[in-house]
């Protein structure tokens, strides 16, 4: 059987049970027709590119599909008059990836990645005195504070 993928994109007003029960009834219809869902990913609310029907988000769901051509020509079918999908893109491929997607692997390797030591500000210590904690630094021979008036003139009488 031909192998294929597919793409959708679900309305950003629907929550993700009811994203989760459109994708299995796709699977479910699949299914019926002699075809197999090798691979599902929900890859999360996303912002569009462009706004879809007054829509500026949207749920994305990966299929890696295995099924005949009238099978995915009824999913097309489906996807087209269901109100919650907004854009739909089924590609037919050679074969099926079985690793994670590079959408779910950056999503991976980014909560790998240590937590910022600084604020949003660029500042280590934002709530730290702002003394520095140490030593003053040495004074200047010749230099007074600025706190110190012109120096007082001695008058010899």
């Amino acid at each position: 059987m031909p192998l294929y993928e597919n793409v959708f994109i679900a309305r950003q007003d629907i929550s993700g049970a009811q994203v989760d029960a459109l994708a299995d009834g796709f699977t479910q219809l699949i299914a019926e027709q002699g075809g197999e869902i090798k691979k599902r990913e929900y890859w999360g609310l996303r912002n569009l590119a462009y706004r879809m029907k007054k829509n500026r988000k949207g749920h994305y769901v990966l299929f890696n599909i295995e099924a005949p051509a009238a099978a995915i020509a009824e999913l097309e079918r489906t996807m087209r008059i269901n109100e919650d999908v907004l854009r739909y893109l089924t590609l037919r491929v050679d074969q099926l990836d079985e690793a994670p997607s590079p959408v779910m692997q950056s999503r991976g390797s980014r909560e790998d990645r240590p937590r910022r030591d600084r604020d949003r500000y660029g500042d280590r210590d934002r709530y730290e005195p702002r003394d520095g904690g140490g030593e003053a630094p040495p004074e200047r021979s010749g230099e007074r504070p600025a706190d110190q008036g012109a120096p007082s003139e001695k008058v010899e009488a």
